[in-house]
């Protein structure tokens, strides 16, 4: 696929050395990932999760290799649905690196949860949204003045598949993951010409992965305070599975075995790894590309969604399309807990 790019000046490929990037979701997952490859390459990060001992091992992962000179990795906590979190993460990165400027900023940072506009309670709900959206948000208020600064910076939000389509299939809604990913997806197109126009020392790309093997299910769950799935209450148990994913006759020992596997073939069985995941988010940031698919599900899904808009959620036509394009079916695998097709 022909990379997709904006027009505005700066070098056709860029380099990452000598740069500070931001990674938000950098505890885990993709964000990890673009941590460990950017600073691999010369370019210093400060890395945020909510949880501070994952991203704190992000860092250590990080350096565990050596670094080269000049490279400086920080982890900080930071809620992004929080908007004075953000500010306090702005300001101690800004002090740990001695810098008045950024040169990248990966809005990664992502849960899954509010599944059901109908039935989610709606504190899950807003939890999400604000999390996928609000995050995004907050961190482009907080961040493109330093973007500006920097001369020749760039904005990186990570939206998804679930950005253009908004289910996981028959039976298993995916409502506040989706209209926050269509909302990222929105806002970061509409900065292309807002950019160009007001700030053009600065683009903007938006990632769009497919199935890629992260943690998304077990991180969610922790985001929404549950308890690790071993130790959930049936009450628990049958509010976050569907009952249309849920197993006839299923005990609460099986709900439990079911959320464990469902977070290890999410991570193991993906057809692409975070690792490779970052891999093709950098390329196409390097590249100067505006919009970059991760995946070739999510190229596929893509293309067909594309080809008939309207048989989007005809989940037979969808089939049958998917089938005479390619040899394998283009939607992401379903979750029954994390409502997410990356992270």
């Amino acid at each position: 696929m022909t990379p997709q790019r904006a027009s505005g000046p700066g070098p056709a490929e860029v380099s990452f050395a000598g740069k500070l990037a931001v990674v938000t979701g950098g505890g885990s997952g993709m964000g990890r990932e673009l941590v460990i490859q950017l600073a691999a390459e010369g370019c210093s990060v400060a890395a945020c999760d909510w949880n501070a001992g994952s991203v704190a091992e992000t860092a250590a992962l990080a350096q565990a290799g050596g670094l080269p000179a000049g490279v400086l990795v920080t982890a900080h906590a930071c809620d992004v649905s929080d908007e004075a979190q953000v500010l306090r993460f702005r300001d101690e990165l800004l002090g740990q690196h001695a810098r008045d400027h950024v040169h990248l900023v990966f809005s990664n940072a992502g849960i899954g949860g509010g599944e059901s506009f109908v039935n989610s309670r709606r504190e899950d709900w807003e939890r999400t949204f604000a999390t996928d959206w609000w995050g995004v948000y907050y961190c482009a208020r907080a961040f493109l003045p330093l973007l500006i600064a920097s001369g020749d910076g760039v904005l990186v939000n990570t939206s998804s598949v679930n950005g253009f389509w908004a289910t996981l299939g028959p039976g298993v809604p995916n409502n506040a993951y989706c209209a926050a990913k269509f909302a990222v997806k929105g806002f970061s197109e509409a900065l292309i010409e807002d950019l160009r126009a007001n700030a053009p020392q600065v683009r903007v790309a938006v990632v769009m992965p497919g199935h890629v093997g992260t943690d998304i299910v077990a991180n969610s769950l922790r985001a929404r305070g549950l308890p690790e799935p071993e130790l959930m209450s049936e009450a628990q148990l049958h509010k976050l599975i569907p009952a249309s994913v849920r197993p006839a006759g299923a005990s609460a020992d099986d709900l439990r075995q079911l959320l464990v596997r469902a977070n290890a073939d999410f991570r193991d069985k993906a057809p692409l790894s975070a690792a490779g995941a970052a891999t093709v988010i950098l390329d196409g940031v390097r590249s100067g590309a505006w919009r970059i698919l991760v995946g070739e599900d999510a190229k596929r899904l893509d293309a067909i969604v594309r080809a008939k808009p309207e048989a989007a959620y005809d989940y037979g036509e969808l089939a049958r399309m998917a089938a005479a394009e390619a040899p394998a079916a283009p939607a992401p695998e379903e979750s029954p807990a994390a409502g997410g097709t990356s992270r």
